[in-house]
């Protein structure tokens, strides 16, 4: 038997074994999402409509809605403000938003109040923002440049050239005290948030830019162009390969369980991260996936450039 035939025999077998599954439930938003956030019965989604609508999941309906301050486009016209992403911790929002001129703001909404914290002014353009800590932002350019915004000294304390490579996407750690982040290069670096130098580089199993990347209990899912998800721990790393680019990819809480979208349908395989083994075929998503949410090992959120929020649940 040949290698060639083996192996289109094991995709095969795998392909067949996978269990179908249709979304439970979706909620719908007023704009296409572009991120998410779960916490506590609550999902927050940030739209192309300038908003930061939040659901009750239990309802299953819209209970707020946050409003950017809508902006002029380059024509004159006003237009919302898309927003590009979001993060919470305890009672705050954290916003990164369209601004005028092409360039980004970046808003915290706390106590019913919207606060800008860093403006056009600056001509930043900010591709994503998270909370270190109650003080302290990090944020990323398109330029991969990675800075820490101190919010009680109200200025950017630290800003760092990661590498000549356009940024991609960073995701933190647990307790948000490391993040990795990737780019155009298909490279992954750890860096410390406190500030911001980089403590590994992970061996480069993506060729090619990585679209995104997950980060839990120390280990790395990525999605990338050149079709491979690549899977690092401590102990060892292996690429999986498909026939599509890797927009998206999500992990469990405990990095037991891998998603990611795999193919032109915009369907999601979930499967094991220990043995590899494919187990579910998430179906129902009818766009591009912008992002892969699990809120438990049975319970999954994905998102995309369209209004709908699926939500499947596991066997």
């Amino acid at each position: 038997m040949s290698k060639l035939f083996l192996s289109f025999l094991i995709l095969a077998v795998s392909s067949f074994a996978l269990e179908e599954v249709t979304p439970t439930y979706f909620l719908k938003a007023t704009g296409t999402v572009q991120e998410i956030v779960y916490k506590k019965g609550l999902l927050y989604a940030g739209t192309d409509n300038g908003t930061v609508e939040v659901f009750d999941t239990k309802d299953k309906k819209i209970i707020k809605t946050i409003s950017i301050p809508k902006i002029q486009d380059f024509m004159g016209d006003t237009i919302p403000a898309k927003v590009y992403s979001i993060d919470l911790l305890d009672n705050k929002i954290l916003i990164v938003s369209q601004g005028m001129k092409g360039y980004r703001n970046l808003w915290i909404y706390e106590d019913e109040k919207l606060r800008k914290l860093i403006s056009i002014d600056k001509k930043f353009f900010i591709q994503k923002a998270s909370f270190v800590s109650n003080t302290k932002i990090v944020f990323a350019l398109l330029s991969n440049q990675i800075g820490i915004f101190d919010i009680e000294k109200n200025k950017v304390t630290v800003l760092t050239q990661v590498s000549q490579s356009s940024f991609s996407h960073f995701a933190l750690n647990e307790n948000r005290s490391t993040l990795v982040t990737t780019d155009e290069s298909g490279v992954v670096r750890v860096l410390n948030t406190n500030d911001l130098v980089v403590e590994k580089k992970l061996k480069a199993l993506n060729l090619d830019r990585v679209y995104q990347l997950d980060y839990k209990k120390g280990k790395v899912l990525t999605a990338g162009k050149d079709r491979k998800a690549v899977f690092y721990d401590s102990f060892s790393s292996y690429a999986l390969n498909f026939d599509f680019l890797l927009y998206s990819c999500g992990l469990s809480k405990n990095a037991k369980y891998g998603a990611i979208a795999y193919n032109e349908e915009n369907e999601i395989l979930v499967f094991n991260t220990s043995s590899k083994n494919y187990l579910y075929k998430l179906i129902g998503q009818d766009a591009t996936l912008t992002q892969i949410l699990f809120i438990s090992d049975k319970e999954i959120f994905a998102s995309s450039d369209s209004q709908t929020i699926n939500f499947w649940r596991l066997k």
